[in-house]
């Protein structure tokens, strides 16, 4: 999926699991496929799940989680990752790496949610939770002000035009939103905490609601706009008027997150076209919400 990624085979995850979790070498470990571009996931047996960095870089963000799902956790009333082991680099594997309690539930989509509506005030909720976390001695996160984004986010917007199923994005209307939306000002509050990649695939769902919040790599404290990018990555026209108004989301903030958003997408798209196309669509999807937003 990625230039210079590790090649992480069932082989090389059993010889981990076998010299430093030996108590699990005995269980069962197959490949588990997602939409995730940043770990490779294996299922150990029906309790937990193996990570593992696809580049050596991104180790970085596994030992946050690490250090701070344990602290959050006595904060939130969701359910987030328990980390139960966490494994050293080796010669053969360059990366921390760490085996997780199973989390039961699928991927967010509207048909694995019963009503949209109070999906969206739940999320909302959870977002207003974390953000009275304390941030005493928590990371920076998030991303750079829009305006420090604006040539690359050109540059996707043009590369994004066509994208693997030949669906061809409406480009001049993305540059006119981009126009728009890149003039907000910078977050000049304070810091908050925020998980900052509210997609789709990071939002469990199980019995027709949310259930949890995985993929925690870059949380940490900064503008709380990077969670308000839900309203278009997660949900409709309708869970996003209930969500905003459930987070009593500003102008200002309402903006920045939708540059935040369209921003992400854009670089997804041209990015994961062949390696990743079941992530595009949730992309060209997202696209798709921030344009009937300026359409409506």
């Amino acid at each position: 999926m990625h230039e210079g990624e590790i090649s992480i085979t069932a082989d090389l995850v059993r010889r981990l699991i076998a010299t430093q979790f030996p108590r699990a070498s005995h269980q069962e470990l197959r490949e588990f496929h997602s939409t995730g571009t940043v770990n490779a996931v294996f299922r150990l047996g029906e309790k937990h799940l193996v990570r593992l960095p696809r580049m050596d870089r991104w180790g970085d963000d596994l030992e946050r989680e690490v250090r701070w799902l344990p602290f959050l956790a006595g904060h939130l009333s969701v359910r987030i990752p328990r980390v139960a082991f966490v494994g050293s680099p080796t010669a053969d594997f360059p990366a921390p790496w760490a085996v997780y309690e199973w989390l039961d539930g699928t991927p967010y989509a509207d048909d694995a949610i019963v009503d949209e509506l109070a999906a969206a005030r739940y999320l909302a909720a959870f977002i207003r939770e974390l953000r009275r976390v304390p941030p005493d001695g928590a990371p920076p996160a998030g991303r750079r002000p829009l305006q420090d984004l604006d040539a690359v986010t050109r540059e996707s917007i043009v590369a994004s035009a066509a994208v693997s199923d030949g669906e061809q994005l409406d480009i001049s209307r993305l540059t006119a939103e981009w126009d728009q939306l890149v003039r907000t000002p910078a977050w000049s509050g304070p810091s908050v905490w925020i998980h900052t990649d509210l997609l789709r695939p990071n939002i469990l769902a199980a019995q027709g609601q949310i259930a949890g919040i995985i993929d925690w790599g870059g949380a940490g404290i900064g503008d709380p706009a990077a969670d308000v990018i839900a309203a278009w990555s997660v949900f409709g026209p309708d869970g996003r008027r209930d969500f905003r108004e459930a987070l009593d989301v500003d102008d200002a903030t309402w903006d920045r997150a939708r540059g935040y958003a369209l921003h992400q997408a854009a670089l997804i798209i041209p990015y994961y076209e062949e390696s990743n196309p079941a992530f595009v669509q949730t992309a060209v999807r997202t696209i798709g919400e921030i344009l009937s937003d300026s359409s409506s």
